[in-house]
């Protein structure tokens, strides 16, 4: 049940209008018209039965399952879990540790979702709570986890349940048990993150709480912040994003086709029409799909950026006459071939590029001035007048020369160079950045996560 004061009237209008305005912050598209869908919703189920009020409001602001996470934990700051009587107050003794970690693991055996509620209300307020006085500064999910230890109660709970017995293999029956256990470990750790995050927004507001503290959909993480989990989880996004960047380009070269308008034949045509140019005449445009090359920084944090671009232009290869792929440390080589391959195995993308081409020289850190110049030397016959070069990367030298003089060759003989950058402007030139003087001589672009990165491209690649 949701907490009572604030749900009818005024309060119903505020909690609502504070979520949508929390999800529209990381980057979900609501509309005036489903905030009064959800606000009619509300009226329907009332606010006895939290997880209705949840369904509702999620079938009626929600675009796509993958928004579903995000959405649920913002829900659980503007709607929080009405808490019955009392949480335990622990003062952390080893006494109070041990009684609780045998409560968990009684709850865990039983899957009692309400038991689990109260457990990790009392664990946060027990172990969470950090600041000069008791209770004054703030909570935190971490603390409360590395005391608690949940993911250490595996084997008692396993043996409080005992091995199911019956027909098949018992090998596969344990497993299916271990798994069901560590399901319910996770979804445990998760109610302890819920109630520290409860709790903060209390002493905080839920609005600045929901900004900061709840991580945003995987296209709207920094690339040089993701986590393996989450670069896992943004490359299947990948052959969305590209179904809906090619349906974007085939538009757009669909209106390129028509040409500009042909002022002269316009005005001779009019003369039949009064002189009211009714009908105008276009420039037809011989359709000609552009070329494309990437060249790609592929060591370090950087990496995790160039193979998801990578990866994407793989998919949108139907939209170009010829594309080139090019990775680099300090030596540059050719990958075209392998993210071809790349579709059947995406994770392991990064590794194949390292272990098959040729891209270090006497050290292993990047060094975009030795990079270029090989670059303009040995494939300067990729780039012509029809070629669109994508240069990804941060910049940053490791103190090298940066060679304008070779980004200067490219940008001579190529249609258009845009660099995308994925550090934030704020950094460029700081400490070992050459951003402001490639910047003088193409086009530098801060691009920081996937959402960003199709928008540019769908933006940039030309037609």
């Amino acid at each position: 049940m949701i907490p009572e004061p604030e749900a009818p009237g005024a309060g119903a209008v505020a909690r609502l209008t504070g979520l949508v305005g929390a999800l529209r912050d990381h980057g979900f598209g609501i509309g005036t018209g489903e905030t009064v869908d959800a606000g009619r919703a509300l009226e329907a189920v009332g606010f006895t039965d939290r997880e209705r009020v949840r369904e509702a409001l999620a079938a009626t602001l929600l675009h796509g399952e993958g928004q579903r996470p995000v959405f649920d934990r913002v829900f659980d700051l503007y709607f929080p879990l009405g808490h019955t009587g009392a949480a335990e107050e622990y003062d952390g003794t080893p006494a109070g540790l041990a009684a609780l970690r045998e409560r968990l693991t009684d709850a865990l055996g039983a899957g009692d979702d309400a038991a689990l509620d109260r457990l990790a209300a009392e664990a946060v307020s027990g172990f969470g709570g950090y600041g000069s006085t008791p209770g004054s500064d703030g909570w935190s999910s971490y603390q409360t986890l590395s005391r608690l230890r949940p993911e250490t109660l595996l084997a008692r709970v396993r043996e409080r349940l005992g091995t199911v017995s019956g027909a098949g293999d018992p090998e596969f029956t344990d497993r299916l048990l271990d798994d069901e256990i560590r399901r319910r470990i996770e979804a445990f750790r998760e109610r302890v993150r819920t109630e520290a995050r409860r709790r903060v927004a209390e002493r905080q507001g839920r609005d600045p709480v929901a900004r900061r503290a709840v991580a945003g959909t995987a296209d709207t993480v920094d690339f040089l912040l993701a986590g393996r989990a989450q670069l896992d989880e943004l490359r299947r996004t990948v052959r969305p994003l590209a179904r809906k960047l090619a349906t974007r380009l085939a538009a757009r070269r669909r209106r390129a086709a028509r040409g500009e308008i042909d002022l002269r034949r316009t005005l001779r045509r009019s003369l039949s029409t009064g002189g009211v140019p009714v009908r105008p005449v276009y420039r037809r445009r011989t359709p000609r799909r552009p070329e494309l090359v990437l060249l790609c920084d592929v060591s370090g944090s950087v990496a995790g950026f160039a193979q998801f671009t990578m990866l994407l232009v793989q998919a949108l290869h139907d939209q170009f006459s010829r594309v080139r792929v090019f990775a680099f440390v300090n030596r540059v080589d050719e990958v075209t071939a392998l993210i071809a391959r790349g579709p059947a195995d995406p994770a392991g993308l990064g590794e194949r590029i390292l272990a098959e081409a040729e891209l270090t020289g006497w050290h292993g850190q990047s060094d975009y001035g030795t990079a270029l110049g090989e670059f303009a030397e040995r494939y300067a016959d990729v780039v012509g007048p029809r070629t669109v070069v994508f240069v990804l990367g941060d910049a940053r030298t490791n103190g090298s020369d940066p060679n304008l003089a070779a980004l200067k060759r490219i940008a001579e003989r190529a249609r258009r160079v845009h660099w995308l950058n994925p550090e934030q402007p704020s950094l460029w030139g700081t400490g070992d950045s050459a951003a402001p003087a490639y910047a003088d001589l193409v086009e530098m672009r801060p691009c920081r996560n996937a959402r960003q990165l199709g928008a540019l491209i769908g933006r940039l690649l030309p037609v």
